[in-house]
């Protein structure tokens, strides 16, 4: 097990490419197991998520290579349909294996997924959507049991709440199922419009994904391709909160500036400006940042709620008070006391949580206890005086690729003990 030392402080300078998308990739290697042939992935992140897939993928009997960030999957001849709770654990986006063996055995057996503990999210619309398209689910002994034994059909599925991952696991098993599957109050974030245009190169037919209407056309087969995937528009937020708490000045290369539209105000609302030349963007903060102001999280294209405790971090120190509301996950707050520790000034009450900006944080001992908000103490132990500890860089390590090392590029004092 490692841990961070972050000496906080130094100013930032410099470019970083930002990695591939986490919330992409995991989506699209589970698809690969409807297509035959050999996919291509490129820009595929190191991380311990695409780790956990590839295991799943290799435990069914996927032929998985990976040479730095290009990953090929082969899935031609699966020998298995299920997957093992230690697996399923690891992950809370493993149930997206269930649309995809579906389409692809017609059957699976699962158990419930894992992941960072941050509220319920409950499988229940990827169930019930699942079986409007004619899967049988029981549930016996913690283990789900999918069985489609007349082959999956199109329907007519409209989603309580836009989730995105329901909306990924329809259009995963719609893909190859018989007949027209629309989807409405579909998520509209841009990971799933990735997962429609690895789809569609496959073959399949996806219309509208990016919309709140998705439709696609089941077929028969599909042919393995190669796709890149997206950039991390969540890293990318991390990097400019860690130039914002900081006073910095940095370039994020494979910026989608789309992508960032409901983060980038927060930023100018803080006093950053920024430069775009094609996929490149520059972000300079003052010396002191301003008040956040109001900040609400929402589905896409709202302001993401993986985004909230990084900027959080940045609002600790900020000239003012800001206001975050929670209004996607029930406790995404975990970072809030350890923020308290270095010595920040923050109230929360329900999904309310307002931040008075202190003059200065000070170094202590943190606990990290879920993905988003390890991140979160990353960028607070940027401008804490001292020396900043984190006792583990497990869930970091779930969504960020070797961020010790990105910002030590930029002039960071960071150290994986």
């Amino acid at each position: 097990m490692s841990r961070l030392l972050i000496e906080g402080g130094r100013t930032l300078r410099g470019e970083v490419k930002v990695q591939g998308s986490k919330n992409s990739a995991l989506p699209i290697l589970a698809a690969s197991i409807l297509s035959k042939g050999e996919n291509v992935f490129y820009n595929c992140p190191l991380l311990s998520d695409i780790d956990t897939s590839v295991k799943i993928l290799r435990y069914l009997g996927a032929k998985v290579n990976r040479h730095g960030h290009t990953l090929t999957v082969d899935a031609f001849d699966l020998s298995r349909d299920d997957i093992p709770a230690d697996m399923m654990r690891q992950m809370r986006s493993s149930i997206i294996f269930a649309g995809a063996l579906l389409g692809s055995k017609g059957k699976a057996r699962l158990t419930f997924p894992g992941g960072c503990e941050i509220g319920p999210r409950p499988i229940d619309l990827h169930l019930s959507s699942l079986r409007r398209m004619g899967a049988l689910i029981k549930e016996r002994h913690g283990q789900l049991i999918f069985e489609a034994p007349k082959g999956l059909k199109g329907a007519e599925i409209a989603l309580s709440f836009p989730s995105v991952g329901a909306t990924e696991n329809i259009m995963i098993a719609a893909s190859r199922a018989k007949g027209t599957t629309v989807i409405t109050n579909a998520a509209r974030e841009p990971e799933v419009i990735d997962l429609a245009d690895y789809l569609n190169k496959c073959g399949a037919c996806v219309y509208g994904a990016g919309d709140g209407t998705v439709v696609i056309d089941g077929k028969e087969s599909l042919s393995a391709t190669a796709h890149s995937i997206m950039a991390d528009r969540i890293v990318a937020a991390t990097l400019m909160s860690a130039a914002a708490i900081t006073g910095s000045e940095i370039v994020l290369e494979s910026v989608v500036k789309s992508h960032l539209d409901a983060i980038i105000p927060c930023f100018k609302q803080a006093g950053c400006e920024f430069e775009f030349s094609g996929s490149k963007m520059k972000i300079s903060a003052p010396e002191k940042v301003r008040s956040l102001g109001l900040l609400r999280t929402s589905p896409f294209p709202g302001f993401p709620t993986d985004a909230q405790a990084p900027l959080m971090a940045v609002a600790s120190v900020a000239d003012g008070i800001t206001v975050f509301s929670e209004n996607i996950f029930e406790n995404r707050y975990k970072h809030v006391g350890e923020f308290i520790r270095l010595g920040a000034d923050i109230k929360v009450e329900g999904k309310v949580a307002v931040v008075e900006g202190v003059k200065k944080l000070y170094s202590a001992p943190l606990c990290a206890k879920d993905l988003r908000g390890s991140a979160a103490l990353v960028v607070a132990g940027l401008a804490a005086e001292g020396t900043t500890e984190i006792d583990t860089t497990e869930y970091l390590e779930r969504g960020y690729e070797d961020l010790d090392v990105v910002l030590k590029n930029l002039g960071a004092s960071v150290s994986k003990i």
